[in-house]
């Protein structure tokens, strides 16, 4: 699979995955800061962005996806950072091919099982009926009730686009997300290691990655280390963007 993708910078390669439901442009900023002693990637994973659609949604798949990935641009290796859904492809990629990873940041997700959270979105989404709106405030209105956080609509509402005939459609692809949702959820367990370094960094008032993840985490990545960055969230990255850049870019470009 062909994934759509941007580049920022000049230097040693560092490639960004996005979230569920997101898309590289969440990044863009953050790129182009980093851009500035990197050459950054900004991917649209496969079912999300301007990245193809497709009925298979697994971390082996997006994995694969990637590895394409380095071929097309003539990679041998990188530093990844994923957040999310993103760290898990991460996290399969780097025990995968061991030997293409740098550096691996994996923002906010442990590599076990994670319990469905999103249901209420989903189900907000597939109920609404595109061709019935005029406007993207009046998809927002018909949101609010199921989903009352403006922050949280206004993420989702980032995947609209406008087709030539003025309706609107998903860029996403929204009934493959929900049919392969226990997918998502599911853990990274490949039997393997990946020995390189690895930086998990979560927002302090996240509930995604735990202390109790730590054993599971060291088996898999023996030279994992840990940070947290106090006040934010799950949205570590978006809600607290200099700390957070200040520890990446440390990270990524010590030797």
């Amino acid at each position: 699979m062909r994934l759509f993708f941007r580049t920022q910078g000049r230097g040693e390669p560092v490639i960004i995955l996005h979230g569920l439901f997101g898309s590289l442009n969440n990044w863009s900023t953050l790129g182009k800061k980093l851009g500035e002693e990197h050459t950054v990637y900004l991917v649209d994973q496969r079912n999300h962005g301007r990245s193809p659609h497709d009925k298979v949604h697994t971390y082996k798949a997006m994995a694969e996806d990637l590895l394409e990935f380095y071929r097309e641009q003539g990679l041998s290796s990188a530093s990844l950072i994923g957040h999310s859904m993103g760290g898990k492809t991460a996290m399969e990629f780097a025990l995968a091919h061991p030997d293409a990873v740098r550096r691996l940041v994996v923002v906010d997700m442990p590599p076990r099982a994670t319990e469905a959270r999103h249901d209420d979105i989903l189900e907000a989404l597939t109920s609404l009926q595109l061709a019935q709106f005029s406007s993207r405030e009046s998809i927002d209105e018909a949101l609010k009730e199921r989903l009352p956080d403006q922050a949280v609509r206004q993420f989702l509402l980032t995947n609209l686009k406008r087709e030539e005939n003025g309706r609107y459609s998903w860029k996403m692809n929204l009934d493959a997300l929900r049919t392969n949702y226990n997918e998502i959820n599911r853990g990274i367990e490949n039997g393997r290691r990946f020995n390189g370094p690895v930086l998990f960094l979560k927002g302090g008032r996240s509930r995604y990655l735990t202390d109790k993840d730590t054993p599971a985490i060291k088996a898999l990545f023996p030279k994992a280390k840990f940070q947290s960055i106090p006040g934010a969230g799950h949205w570590v990255h978006a809600e607290a963007p200099d700390e957070f850049l200040r520890i990446v870019r440390e990270f990524i470009s010590s030797s």
